[in-house]
Order: structure tokens, then sequence, then C-alpha cells
């Protein structure tokens, strides 16, 4: 992930205005030759022109807003319409993350963002400035604590073989977008009201660029996959999307959302931390605190936030819903990555440089699994493993992860057409300057499968292998986008997912191919074990 300074923002915003005078007025850059089609780079939205920028194959939109800031009175309330202008907005650089903490690098912004953030992204293939493509609207994860839209580039999904216009949007993040505090005057859930209002955006815009405002796909990964979830079952996201693509979230598990209660308990350490703990004045005492002040007193890290069961925005939790068939029924890409937890394994071996021992390895399941640990360590024996940390890595992604994603697939398949993947490249592309273990491979963790679909400063960049299994991922993804079907030319079959027919892709440079993924992630064990646990 970039990050983006506010000196360096400063001057590039000094040297946009400088040069924005010579191009504003022109419907896009000069054709270098005679013949060559000129691709307009100024496009009319319903709230007012906006100025891209066209670069090798596609146009891109920046830093668009999509709802009023939700600065001063207008912090914790729902998204406000944005004021409309006459004058053509410089697009072509991107706004401010949302505010968010800087304790979790790479994946937070370094300089902690802004509550002046409604910002979203516009990527389109250059040649395809008209017509009906499909729309795919990104929601990044990051715990609904960090994280920006701008910093996922598009280019390799718009222009995928059947080309798409792709949206990245920021939505209100942490103690901004999701605290729910007794005595807090506010809705709960605001961060998934920013992405209705997103979309609602989609809705009155995409036919100016090209895109088809009937045929859009939410996307996310991670916490923006436990956005689409959730936005699966919320009311208020009805009609505005056709499909849904869910990376690395289980619809169907225990981490998707929090009670009211759950919410309010985090609230309540949050409005202490601040100074604002007298139930009659929290809310003018929090509405007085700065951002910086809110970002000190919030709870960070992976486990503060989540969407709200408050009976509106989110009538239950998406677990329960979509169990019981109360989503929206669209065709739903599902999956996640074969070694999700593989970085989290592997830390103890990078901070201490020595690798995990068979002892280490015992030491770690019994802490996790307890009086299950021995059932654990006779399914999993570390003889079977290139090191224990390998081990470690498959325990905690199946029991964690890999687990609730065949959940999720079953429940989703009894209502609504499903096609899943499993994640698997052994030999996948890591986090820019920061260590590996040496004692075994990290395979594709946690996030890595993004390398694949966007260029994001967060990754090393892809080699010629791994460049070929990401034209063929963006294909797909692009296809299903398109159609709600996985198959297209020179693709390798993918089979629907079914009750009957569990079918799930394995996807890996040179293995595309169906994978038994119930036996490799040891989905019967875990299943027998859930009671006792």
């Amino acid at each position: 992930m970039s990050t983006r300074k506010s000196r360096v923002t400063a001057l590039a915003a000094v040297a946009v205005s400088a040069t924005l005078a010579v191009t504003v007025n022109t419907a896009g850059p000069a054709s270098a030759h005679p013949g060559t089609q000129v691709v307009p780079t100024r496009v009319m939205t319903a709230e007012g022109p906006v100025q891209g920028t066209v670069a090798d194959t596609v146009r891109t939109f920046q830093g668009i807003p999509y709802a009023a800031p939700p600065t001063g009175e207008r912090r914790w309330k729902k998204p406000q319409p944005v004021r409309h202008w006459s004058s053509p907005l410089d697009a072509r650089a991107p706004k401010s993350a949302c505010a968010q903490p800087t304790d979790q690098p790479p994946i937070s912004i370094e300089d902690g963002g802004s509550e002046d953030c409604l910002y979203l992204n516009v990527t389109t293939p250059a040649g395809r400035t008209t017509g009906r493509l499909p729309v795919i609207v990104w929601i990044h994860g990051g715990s609904f604590t960090y994280g920006d839209g701008a910093t996922y580039r598009a280019a390799k999904l718009a222009a995928a073989r059947q080309g798409a216009m792709v949206v990245t949007i920021n939505y209100r993040l942490g103690a901004f977008g999701f605290l729910t505090a007794p005595g807090l005057r506010a809705p709960a859930n605001l961060g998934l009201l920013d992405q209705q209002a997103a979309l609602k955006w989609v809705n009155r815009n995409a036919g100016a660029f090209g895109g088809d405002p009937r045929n859009v796909t939410i996307m996310g990964q991670s916490g923006g996959g436990y956005s689409v979830c959730a936005q699966l079952v919320s009311p208020g996201a009805r009609g505005l999307f056709s499909k849904a693509i869910v990376q690395s979230a289980g619809c169907v598990g225990p981490d998707g959302s929090f009670t009211r209660r759950q919410a309010e308990t985090n609230g309540l350490d949050v409005a202490k931390a601040a100074g604002c703990d007298d139930p009659r004045t929290v809310d003018s005492c929090l509405r007085r605190r700065s951002t910086a002040e809110l970002i000190k007193a919030s709870v960070s890290g992976h486990d503060g936030y989540r969407p709200v069961v408050d009976g509106k925005v989110l009538p239950e939790a998406p677990a329960q819903a979509i169990a019981a068939g109360r989503f929206a029924r669209v065709p739903v890409l599902h999956g996640s990555t074969h070694d999700e937890m593989s970085g989290l394994a592997g830390l103890d071996e990078i901070m201490t440089g020595r690798p995990l021992t068979a002892e280490g390895y015992t030491e770690k399941v019994t802490e996790q699994f307890k009086k299950d640990a021995p059932a654990v360590l006779a399914e999993y024996p570390v003889a079977n493993y290139p090191a224990p940390g390998a081990a470690l890595s498959a325990v905690l992604t199946d029991s964690e992860w890999s687990t609730a994603a065949l959940d999720t697939q079953r429940a989703l398949a009894r209502y609504t057409p499903v096609y899943a993947y499993d994640f698997a490249e052994t030999e996948a592309p890591y986090f820019k300057s920061v260590p590996v273990p040496t004692s075994f491979s990290l395979g594709t963790g946690h996030m890595i499968d993004l390398a694949y679909l966007f260029d994001n400063d967060l990754f090393e960049p892809l080699d010629d292998t791994q460049a070929g299994l990401s034209d063929t991922v963006t294909a797909y993804w692009s296809r299903f986008a398109s159609t709600g079907q996985m198959n297209g030319y020179g693709m390798p079959t993918w089979k629907q997912f079914t009750a009957r027919g569990p079918y799930v892709q394995r996807l890996a440079s040179g293995r595309i191919r169906q994978t038994d993924f119930a036996a490799d992630h040891h989905y019967a064990f875990w299943k027998a074990l859930a009671p006792s646990q």
C-alpha cells in the first residue's frame, strides 16, 4: 500500500493545479498519429464534470466525491449529498484515505488519513468509453479500521479480457464508521451506509463512464469481504448490485458482525479513553474531540470493529440471515487463499530468526486448542509437513478460515448460484520489504491474492509465471462480473458449486483445476471437533 505524506500530497496538488488550466478545456489528449482515436478524459457526472487521465490501456478518474465531507456537524451522521459543481473537477490524483491508526504497517496509511475522505476512483478500458461495461465496485479490507481504495490501482481488472468499469471506494473506518457507544447519538454502521451511498453514485453515474448501472458486482476481501456479506443482508443495498465477490471472509462464521452489546462495550472503552465517560455528556464530549484524539482513544488492531446488528442497516447477523436464505439472492463468487495464516505462523521465526521447533509447534497447538490439542496434533502430525511452521500454518488456516469458507459456500448454494475457489499458488509474491521465514514457504497467505488482481505498492512485483496466473484470474473475475458465470473461451472449465457437486477451483500457475477442498483442509475433522470447542 503506497503512503502519501501531507507534504508530498500538497506539492502534488500544486503541480496539478498549475497544469489543470492548460488541459481542462480539452476533450482529451492530442492524438500522437493522425487517424488514431482521441480518448475523452472529461466526463459529465450527475454532480458535475470531472477531468481524468489516460495511460496505456485505461482511463482513470480519481478522488471523485460521492458524498459530502463527514466533518464538523456531519461527523457521525449518515452520508449527505455532495454539493454540485460546474467547473471541471480535477480527478487526476487521489484524495485522502479515511482517518485511521498508523500502528499496522504496511496496511495502515502513514499520514493517518482524514475525516474528509468519502471519495471514489474509476478505471475503465481506454478503448471502451461508451457502451455497457460491467461494473465492479471494490470495497477494501483492513479489519474495518485500516485501508484506502486509491491504493488498489485497477488497470488489471479494467483491461482484462472481458473489460470492466472498476470503482474503488473509501468508507469511514474505525471510530468514525463503526463506533457504537452508550449515549452517542449516531447511527450504527456508518461505514456500511457510506458503501451504499457509493453504490447509489454508481447507479447515477456508471453510464457516463461507459458502465452498465444494471450490471454491478460488489467485491471485497477480508473486512471488505465481510462488508459484502453484510450488504447481501442489508435492506438498504437491495437493488444496488446484481452479483457479489467475497474473498477471504466467511459470511457464515464467527467473525462477521457484532451484537449491539459487543459494539457498545468496545465503544464505552473508546469513550473512557477519550475522557468522555459521563453518559450524560458523552455525545457532546466526543464531538469536541479532534480527529487525532479520537484515533488515539480508539480501539485499533484487528478486533475492535465490525458491522453491528442494529435492526435497521443490518437487521440480523449475516451468518444467521444467509443460513436461513434471508439475503439478496444474486450469483456469488466466493473463496479464500490456501495459506491464509502462513504469515502469522511464521511470525516468531521472522521476529527471532529461529524457526519453530516441533516442541514449539506442540506448545502453540496446546495453547490454542487446550483439551482438543491431542486430536489436532494427531490430525496434523509435524512429520507430514516440510517444517513445524508449515504445520502450524495449516492448522490455523483450516480451523479459522477454510471451514468457514466451505460452510459459507454450502449455505449460499442452497439459494443462489455459487462459484468457489482456493487460491493456492505455492510461490507467490509477498509484502515489499517484509522479511519471510526461511524454514517453509508461505504459499498464498492472507491478502496475497490481491497482488494478482490489482497493482498495489504493498506487494512485490509478479514474475512472468505469476503474471500469467494474474491474466487468467482477472479474466475469470471480469467474466463473472459480466455474466455471472466463470467459463469463457480458452479458459479452464470452472463448474458451479452445488450441494450435490461442491466444485472448488484450485487457482495456481499451471494447475488450474478442481480440488478436493474439504479433504485438503480437513473439513470433516474440524466440523466433528466444533461441538467440543
